[in-house]
């Protein structure tokens, strides 16, 4: 069906009609004339969804893809299908930031009720391609062994060569021309040193056959990692990688969290400290914490005198930041779900920091926060809508956002990173 795409929408969708019915289009650009595939178009459905399969007037933003596997309009003429994680690749850079921009406004003003002028900035050093600055990376492997990545929602697989977003550590190892038959997943975490890789063997898969694929892999430690228990287990080097955010080093084990542009520890944690501005002697919670990337430059920050506590729902992390801390004897490390730590106490701090995944904080826990948080709290978050929805709850609590900083994190995709400050009115 030949469509006339709109504008932008979050997801990484620009919104088109068709008989008045609302349609999500990915692989297009506000303006452009296309002829697009529906991949959902239920006729009882609100809105339907397509992927552009042609061109027929294009925006004077349209590029060249950089990753052929995810070009949509390379995987139509070629009988494929795009893998996801690189939606944005057919945008100039410049312009994936204003699209961005475009869409963080919209999201505050329908779910937050807030008309701000948001601008989207770049990660100091970023190339001018937007390649090469992953360092985390999620592999399938098909049913022939070999390394493939997934079809935005779908379960087919399309194999890869190469990700051309990942850092040159990862690309480097060669897992494309190894035989991983007996695998459901890889997953390749680059850190200082050798990266390290986790096989996810598939159901009924011995041993022996993990260990000859792991003896296969070079320049990369190697463990074994159960998706159900998230038990790592070592086959060859180490469990972990080391990550620097200087002055402070971490070690990360197995699957655990850490943030994947090589730049965005550094940005985040400037931004951060900056907009806390916490003083030495102060108190603070870093809620979601991890492994500890700003417990760490928190904890230095408000000295010997003051006090940090570090809140983790995940016992690796919580364990891994324990290890990575242990300098500091004024930071408390707490593992347990943020909303049942906060309501079992009943403690003020001078700011509260919240780094909560992709789903937000939710009513109970943002309750919880402006019941603790005697000055400020600072809210990074990596989704633009559930951050407004958390901050019309902040709001209802009687909370502001005194400042707005929006960063470029992943190129190439829709995802964005932010980090604001809220000051109790």
């Amino acid at each position: 069906m030949e469509l006339t795409v709109e504008r932008p929408a979050h997801g990484g969708h620009c919104i088109a009609r068709h008989d008045g019915r609302v349609v999500f289009v990915r692989h297009g650009l506000p303006g452009e004339r296309v002829r697009a595939r529906f991949t959902a178009a239920d006729d009882g459905a609100s809105y339907w969804r397509a992927d552009v399969t042609e061109v027929l007037e294009p925006s004077v933003h349209r590029v060249a893809h950089p990753w052929r596997e995810a070009d949509a309009l390379y995987a139509h003429h070629s009988g494929s299908q795009p893998v996801g994680g690189a939606e944005f690749g057919h945008i100039a850079l410049a312009e994936q930031r204003v699209l961005k921009a475009a869409i963080f406004a919209e999201q505050l003003r329908r779910l937050a009720k807030i008309d701000r002028e948001v601008v989207v900035e770049a990660a100091p050093g970023e190339s001018a391609d937007g390649l090469g600055w992953r360092t985390r990376v999620g592999f399938a492997v098909d049913a022939q062994g070999k390394l493939a990545m997934h079809v935005h929602r779908s379960e087919n697989l399309v194999r890869v060569r190469m990700m051309p977003l990942a850092v040159q550590a990862v690309n480097a190892l060669g897992l494309a021309e190894l035989d991983l038959s007996g695998l459901s997943k890889v997953d390749v975490a680059a850190g200082v040193g050798e990266p390290l890789v986790l096989l996810t063997p598939a159901a009924r898969t011995s041993a022996k056959r993990v260990a000859a694929i792991a003896g296969s892999i070079t320049g990369a430690s190697v463990s074994v990692h159960d998706p159900e228990s998230g038990a790592v287990r070592r086959i060859k080097g180490r469990t972990w990688v080391q990550e620097e955010n200087p002055p402070h080093s971490y070690r990360v084990t197995g699957a655990g969290f850490w943030q994947i542009h090589r730049e965005a520890p550094a940005v985040l944690t400037a931004a951060v400290l900056a907009g806390l501005d916490v003083q030495s002697g102060e108190s603070v919670a870093d809620l979601y914490a991890g492994a500890g990337l700003f417990t760490a430059p928190l904890a230095a920050a408000v000295g010997a005198g003051g006090t940090v506590v570090s809140v983790e729902g995940s016992p690796g992390a919580s364990r891994d930041a324990r290890r990575n801390l242990h300098g500091y004897p004024h930071v408390g490390i707490v593992q347990g779900r943020v909303d049942a730590v906060l309501g079992a106490r009943d403690t003020r701090f001078d700011a509260i920091l919240l780094d909560p995944p992709r789903a937000g904080a939710g009513r109970k826990t943002v309750e919880l926060i402006s019941r603790a948080a005697s000055r400020l709290v600072g809210y990074v978050s990596c989704d633009p809508a559930s951050f407004a929805r958390d901050l019309a709850l902040f709001s209802e609590q009687g909370w502001s956002m005194e400042s707005l900083r929006v960063f470029d994190l992943y190129p190439h995709t829709h995802h964005m990173e932010s980090f604001a400050v809220l000051r109790r009115c």
